[in-house]
């Protein structure tokens, strides 16, 4: 029996139109990561890129459980001494709410070239418009 790897010229993409709307962050993030890695995909491989296109909706509506818009910490540093910052996710849900779904994804997918290259093919929007309307994306339903 031959193993079975999928070619990349044979490989077709989707584009998944998920609004995060009321959803979990973590919960989301899992299933936005399992769809631009292609994980449900029958030709799924681990070592290609085999995933859909993500846009994602409403960013700014994310709920989040216990007391994480308190406590959940968000550090970035300048590369200079005394340059760490911290924010926590409630400053981060009103500055940039995309940028919190774009972290917990980042999370969820391996930290390589392939993870990289993953990685561009998610698009996070603040509100219902985007403009990806060319692509048809599909209404993802959890």
């Amino acid at each position: 029996m031959k193993t079975f790897f999928p070619k990349k010229e044979k490989i077709t993409r989707k584009w998944w139109l998920v609004n995060a709307e009321g959803k979990t962050l973590g919960r989301l993030a899992t299933e936005i990561a399992i769809l631009l890695r292609g994980k449900r995909k029958v030709e799924y491989c681990d070592h290609l890129d085999c995933g859909d296109f993500v846009v994602v909706i409403n960013a700014d509506k994310i709920k989040v459980t216990g007391k994480k818009l308190e406590q959940k910490k968000y550090y970035s540093h300048s590369g200079y001494p005394g340059g760490l910052k911290e924010k926590t996710l409630k400053e981060m849900l009103e500055k940039k709410p995309e940028e919190v779904i774009k972290k917990a994804v980042w999370g969820m997918i391996p930290k390589n070239r392939l993870g990289r290259k993953i990685y561009k093919k998610l698009k996070v929007y603040r509100g219902p418009e985007h403009p990806h309307q060319a692509q048809q994306p599909q209404e993802y339903q959890f």
